[in-house]
């Protein structure tokens, strides 16, 4: 039977976690991309094998490209986005060239990912990625100044919000609100890229005329070149979902729910035209089915992130334990591995995030990407993914 390959995310040379704890750990690839290189630079065959080679000299395989990021030009149709578009084909050209066949994605307006939170204490003592919507209107209303943010909150939250930056203010000399503006900006993991209150404000503003059907519009033109190049020489693309799935700072979301991933497929067929299945991000929403995701999408899903939360009422959530949250995972890895047999192929996964726990504690790791938190939920995983299988060889042979 067909299993998910087992692959953590590495950062490359400056990652703290070293490619031989991966290996330790039990994956036999890894999801990596080239942070030094510019956004919107081609990525040079060169450079791209010498990653290569890195990884492969510890022993385990370049699974996926997470990421090859898109410009913002690209997704403003402003300044140069037509030579970026071409820019990045090339770079599509020359993975494949390097036998990397999948690439991971996102569409999301300047930040890739927003929690308020990276060091939520569990009750064990453990510490999680959380994002609390209170927080988020304090610093939106109140810290970043959005011209008519209030418009967008109730009047209760308002109310709340205000309240609540006050506290934080009060606390620490203002410690705890230059740690909330700290981790608001803090962008992309592993990125140079970084942003200051005034460069956030600036670069909201290039989205004033562009709401979600603008940016609807812009993905599928960018589809409409990069596609034909992906089928040409063999690469799948995976679009990531919206993290969280919903409008932030006013930002437009088009990857967010189950008739956006529709949208996506419908509007460029092809079997390279694919996305990437991540759990936390898709679980985050009330109104997103899961199981029927990939019951109706499977044939597209390219690349797996299995992560769990635990969200409530007022909207917040935190990264809970791999098997233990809001997320049906058991039943996610089910669908998974029917998905694998009816394709005749082994699917890329990586076990998204993971705890500060037991020595972690004590380190500095990207955010979400410590070594034994990590290495707890691929084994959750893969033992969860081996029972099923053996339990569905057994069914079989009845």
């Amino acid at each position: 039977m067909f299993l998910l390959c087992q692959t953590m995310r590495w950062y490359g040379p400056n990652d703290p976690v070293p490619l031989s704890s991966i290996r330790q750990a039990g994956a036999t690839g890894v999801v990596s991309a080239l942070h030094h290189i510019e956004n919107g630079a081609i990525w040079e065959i060169s450079e791209i094998e010498k990653r290569k080679k890195t990884i492969e000299s510890a022993g385990l395989t370049w699974e996926v490209v997470e990421s090859l990021p898109v410009h913002e030009n690209i997704k403003t149709h402003s300044g140069n986005y037509t030579e970026l578009i071409e820019n990045y084909k090339q770079s599509l050209i020359n993975l494949s060239a390097c036998g990397i066949k999948t690439v991971c994605y996102n569409f999301m307006p300047l930040l890739d990912w927003v929690r308020t939170n990276l060091v939520y204490e569990l009750p064990s003592s453990a510490k999680a990625l959380r994002f609390e919507p209170l927080a988020i209107a304090a610093f939106d209303i109140f810290i970043l100044k959005r011209p008519n943010a209030i418009d967008d909150y109730d009047a209760n939250l308002v109310a709340e919000a205000k309240y609540y930056l006050k506290k934080i203010r009060q606390k620490d000399n203002g410690e705890e609100e230059k740690k909330l503006i700290e981790t608001i900006l803090l962008g992309l993991p592993g990125s140079e890229e970084k942003f200051t209150l005034d460069e956030l404000r600036n670069r909201i503003k290039r989205y004033k005329n562009i709401d979600d059907f603008g940016l609807a519009k812009n993905l599928n033109t960018f589809l409409n070149h990069i596609i034909p190049t992906a089928e040409k020489y063999g690469i799948d693309m995976a679009i990531h979902p919206d993290d969280p799935p919903f409008s932030i700072f006013g930002l437009p979301r088009i990857v967010s729910t189950y008739e956006d991933f529709k949208r996506i497929i419908s509007n460029i067929s092809s079997k390279h035209n694919g996305i990437t299945y991540c759990t936390g991000s898709l679980g985050v929403r009330t109104d997103n089915d899961l199981i029927k995701m990939i019951q109706d999408f499977g044939e597209h899903i390219h690349f797996i992130h299995l992560r769990n939360i635990t969200r409530d009422l007022k909207g917040n959530f935190y990264e809970s334990e791999h098997l233990d949250g809001t997320v049906p995972m058991i039943e996610i890895i089910i669908q998974l591995v029917k998905l694998q047999q009816k394709r005749k192929k082994s699917l890329p996964m990586r076990p998204d995030h993971g705890h500060q726990i037991l020595d972690d504690l004590k380190k500095e790791t990207y955010p979400g990407y410590t070594a034994i938190g990590r290495l707890k939920g691929l084994a959750e995983l893969r033992g969860v993914e081996l029972a099923i299988k053996e339990i569905l060889l057994k069914t079989s042979q009845k």
